[in-house]
């Protein structure tokens, strides 16, 4: 798999995790969620995250 489906699939399962920590602990999990949603929307401006230095420093391939 490649960067971005990385990057999204990762992505997907914070978003569902912090909706369902949000529910069983506490609703401040969803800052957690505000947090990567505005990641992924500045990054459709800049093609830049930091989980894709993450990703490509453990050696996942960009294309």
């Amino acid at each position: 798999m490649t960067v971005n489906r990385y990057l999204r699939m990762i992505a997907g399962f914070f978003i569902l995790l912090s909706l369902l920590l949000s529910q069983l602990h506490s609703i401040n999990w969803l800052w957690f969620t505000a947090f990567v949603g505005l990641n992924l929307f500045q990054s459709a401006f800049t093609n830049w995250c930091p989980m894709m230095t993450f990703l490509r420093k453990f050696g996942v391939k960009d294309v």
